[in-house]
């Protein structure tokens, strides 16, 4: 376990290497320029000055030598952080950038992006989390009782519940809940953000509980839109499960079907299922872009989205660099937690 657990980061160092390789080309490439996003419209700015900002901010160069300063940063001489040896003679060789978890400063924000992710990660964990804990038990039980209940009315009514979670965009059923709730209902406030407008200077009990109350709306849309797909799949995986002949033969032994479903089958159905938890959060993470976006959730998400309209590559990439370490972090808790649900399987390559 232990030698597969070491291949397997060695493995992930590569591939979060080549992914940002990748990124950074694409972003390279990409039509949106921050300097003339900024500067374009500005009638009082000297046109002939792009090519003095774009060697300002770092943009000058080619994608390769862009990229090899992201994320090796730069050679200086005399002075460093490390002795190269006499081979280089007296060199010193100062490295910041990615390679040391230094993504640079925000073209807009005109700070460290390490700074800024961990400043607005935490609301986006927290919408994520609680959207997860909530969902994911919910889908796996209603997959359940659909499996059971199969071709009966509560079968149809979550194949109804999944195809709505399926089908419907983010934004158009946020849309949707927000015309009931907030404005039909007026149960919550339309003002975007995480505080009402009516709100001044509250005590920290009563910040807590109005921005709370504000992220009820993005984990409903969160849970619903999340749960058909979920529950699909533990509702197709539990039939397989109640064909399988050892089913069979809890049954003609008399067990009750509450024993045949949640002593037997339950456990077996819930070893693909576990496995897929480890790979929902980063998901989850890049998903909740578009909601953050729509309800002015200052997470990790509009973040991101505001830093790729205005063309702010150190952000974007740290952004992505985020969600590249969760997922390959998902991958690899995936096939730990399968062997331990499973013991039949062993990671010995």
């Amino acid at each position: 376990m232990v030698k597969y657990v070491i291949k397997r980061l060695l493995l992930s160092v590569l591939i979060i290497f080549g992914v940002s390789i990748i990124l950074y080309a694409l972003l390279r490439c990409m039509p949106l320029d921050y300097i003339r996003i900024k500067f374009g419209n500005n009638p009082n700015f000297d046109q002939s000055r792009f090519a003095e900002m774009e060697a300002l901010y770092g943009l000058d160069s080619s994608i390769l030598g862009g990229y090899i300063k992201w994320m090796f940063g730069d050679w200086w001489m005399p002075e460093g952080w490390f002795y190269v040896g006499s081979f280089w003679g007296s060199m010193k060789l100062e490295t910041h950038g990615a390679i040391t978890f230094d993504f640079g400063n925000s073209f807009q924000l005109e700070q460290p992006v390490t700074q800024i992710i961990a400043d607005n990660v935490w609301i986006s964990f927290i919408l994520t989390l609680v959207s997860l804990l909530i969902y994911y038990p919910l889908a796996v039980y209603l997959g359940t009782r659909a499996a059971v209940k199969q071709y009966g009315a509560f079968d149809y009514a979550t194949t109804v519940l999944t195809m709505i979670g399926i089908s419907f965009p983010s934004f158009f059923f946020a849309a949707i809940v927000v015309k009931i709730f907030a404005y039909d209902l007026g149960w919550f406030d339309t003002s975007l953000g995480l505080q009402s407008s009516g709100l001044i200077n509250p005590s920290g009990w009563e910040l807590f509980i109005d921005q709370a109350w504000h992220l009820v709306l993005p984990i409903l849309v969160t849970v619903v839109l999340s749960i058909g797909s979920i529950m699909r799949y533990t509702r197709t995986n539990m039939l397989e499960v109640l064909n399988a002949d050892y089913i069979r033969t809890a049954r003609a032994k008399g067990l009750s079907e509450r024993s045949v479903i949640y002593k037997h089958a339950f456990k077996n159905t819930m070893i693909p299922m576990v496995t897929m938890l480890a790979g929902l959060l980063p998901g989850l993470f890049g998903g909740s872009m578009i909601l953050e976006q729509f309800f002015g959730i200052p997470g990790i998400g509009l973040i991101g989205y505001t830093a790729m309209n205005n063309g702010d590559i150190p952000l974007v990439m740290g952004y992505n660099m985020f969600l590249a370490v969760l997922t390959v972090l998902g991958m690899l808790l995936t096939d730990i937690m399968y062997v331990i649900v499973d013991p039949r399987v062993k990671l010995t390559k």
